[in-house]
């Protein structure tokens, strides 16, 4: 297990270097009432007075219920700054636009939200001269388990190293709440919606697989396929150099 206390001070001091190179004044993240906010929101607040989580419901119910909630129980226990923005009318307007919801599939019409979110935040950052936090943890990063341009986009990740188990147990070291620790993952793309359920495979099985534990056959090909698609994510954009073969 990680000496969690050394932990901690180590990314309070990489948060702070990133405030002092960049002239920033501060962080904003998105409060989701997720184990990764509440572990980022916990920690840049450790490092920088000037923290704001802001909660962001976008036509979820889940999101006006338990993902709120548990939001705001973070932030009260270690008082950070919140901020509530419903996003529903914006996305209400932006779906309306492109011709309604029966109009989009699943995977353009689920991942608006996160992409007004993205937008929201960096709104406020450039208002307020504050640096964007990613919450995106190291599993999620390997599967791809992220909107492109939504949470995927930051300034700076205190987090991206730790697999899911190590989330709960930093979470447990700085006695964050519990409803917290017992919630299932979640991004809250929609009513009933848990990461593991979507993706077919939990995350104990995706850390034994970069760990290069033993997984099962199918567990593997899962993941092996989540990864491969979802390889444009972790790069850049391409763009022409005028180098490329004919």
């Amino acid at each position: 297990m990680r000496d969690y206390a050394q932990e901690k001070q180590r990314r309070v001091a990489f948060l702070r270097h990133a405030l002092e190179e960049s002239g920033a004044k501060g962080f904003v993240f998105g409060n989701s009432g997720g184990k990764d906010s509440a572990l980022c929101g916990i920690l840049c607040k450790a490092a920088c007075e000037r923290t704001v989580g802001i909660v962001l419901p976008c036509a979820s119910k889940q999101n006006f219920g338990s993902d709120m909630q548990d939001g705001l129980k973070v932030a009260e226990a270690f008082g950070i700054e919140t901020r509530t923005m419903d996003l529903t009318p914006v996305r209400s307007a932006l779906t309306g636009v492109l011709g309604g919801e029966d109009a989009l599939v699943a995977d353009a019409l689920n991942n608006i939200a996160p992409r007004l979110r993205m937008t929201a935040l960096y709104t406020v950052a450039a208002n307020e001269k504050l640096l964007v936090v990613g919450t995106g943890n190291r599993c999620e990063a390997f599967l791809g388990y992220f909107t492109k341009w939504g949470d995927g986009a930051y300034d700076v990740n205190p987090i991206a190293d730790l697999m899911v188990s190590e989330v709960y147990d930093f979470l447990r070291f700085l006695g964050a709440p519990q409803s917290i620790i017992d919630k299932a993952p979640s991004a809250g793309l929609y009513e009933g919606q848990t990461d593991e359920k979507e993706m077919g495979v939990s995350y104990a099985e995706v850390e034994r697989y970069l760990k290069g534990q033993q997984t099962d056959a199918r567990a593997r090909e899962i993941i092996a396929r989540y990864h491969a698609r979802s390889e444009h994510k972790r790069r850049m954009p391409l763009c022409y150099s005028g180098d490329e073969l004919l």
